[in-house]
């Protein structure tokens, strides 16, 4: 396993974290032992949420922190965890959000279902347009000052949203954001117009997610053809239509197609590639099964020829900055 600096902090962090979404699992059991697994196999970021469940994604019961906290006992210290707050997690006006009252009363809510007392990696999920990010941030300060949160990022935020995060941060003499999560994959590049540069000039690591685009560059999927009875798209027909377009197919041919001819597995090239990218730190695999691990942790070791990568880059376009005039 690679390991790498967690942004401008000196704490480091293995090239893939291993997600809890467990989207498409539905046995607690074996998601256990896929994260003990990953934990084995020298994983030592686990990427967890307050409302990240098994298939039902019933956020009331949090089920990923308790599994977390199970697969953690007698290896708390060799391990670091991410949870974020921000989602909504029931029905009240306070029940979702940024305010100092819904970070706080989530972030104590975390520590318990993990059963730790502290939050290594505390990220927010979302921007929040409705409450002021003076709170925000100084909230979050005030968890790393109590030691409950060692750090603190941000999760699904824009460009200009992560710049503001750190100028709110250092005019107010707080600890900044040092983490951006974002989705990126070769059928979403638009990170790389503007948010990744981002990155690099403010020496934050990114950890993208959904790099495999839920499978799709596994390679397992074939248009036109059923899914496997026992794979994601086929549990979740909702999520299988999202790909359900020529341009995901084709993109998902040529990296088969690349693949075989570097001898490797579409999985290999697709995380090998977004490692590639100066600002990507680790990235999260979503993993729900210790097989599934094992096939991800390949990608690693594997360096891609520069012939290789720009023909990756080829095969989709990075879009354009669309902006509007004043």
């Amino acid at each position: 396993m690679d390991y790498t600096n967690f942004g401008k902090a000196g704490v480091r962090v293995s090239r893939l974290a291993l997600g809890m979404g467990m989207r498409g699992q539905d046995d607690a059991a074996e998601a256990q032992r896929a994260v003990e697994h990953a934990i084995a196999q020298g994983i030592n970021l686990i990427d967890c949420a307050n409302i990240y469940g098994l298939m039902d994604d019933r956020a009331n019961v949090r089920m990923s922190e308790a599994i977390l906290g199970k697969a953690l006992k007698g290896k708390r210290n060799d391990v670091l965890i991410t949870s974020k707050v921000a989602q909504v997690v029931g029905p009240g006006e306070n029940d979702y959000g940024l305010s100092r009252y819904h970070i706080m009363r989530e972030a104590e809510r975390s520590l318990k279902n993990i059963g730790t007392d502290h939050i290594d990696f505390y990220l927010v999920h979302v921007f929040d347009q409705q409450t002021p990010l003076e709170e925000t941030v100084r909230a979050l300060d005030d968890l790393v000052s109590s030691g409950k949160v060692r750090y603190v990022g941000c999760c699904n935020f824009a460009a200009w949203q992560v710049m503001k995060a750190l100028w709110t941060a250092d005019k107010m003499g707080l600890d900044p954001i040092r983490a951006v999560q974002t989705e990126f994959s070769l059928l979403k590049r638009e990170p790389e117009a503007e948010l990744f540069p981002v990155c690099v000039d403010q020496n934050l690591i990114s950890t993208p997610y959904w790099v495999l685009q839920a499978g799709l560059f596994t390679g397992r999927y074939q248009q036109g053809k059923e899914a496997p009875a026992d794979s994601r798209f086929a549990n979740r027909p909702g999520l299988a239509k999202r790909f359900e377009k020529d341009e995901a197919y084709n993109a998902v041919q040529q990296v088969v197609a690349l693949a075989e001819e570097s001898g490797h597995t579409p999985t290999e090239v697709s995380i090998a590639w977004a490692l590639s990218k100066p600002s990507v730190g680790s990235v999260i695999i979503g993993s729900s099964k210790p097989e599934q691990v094992k096939a991800n942790l390949a990608a690693v070791d594997v360096r891609l020829g520069n012939e290789v990568l720009g023909a990756l880059d080829a095969i989709t376009a990075v879009p354009a900055v669309v902006r509007t005039p004043p």
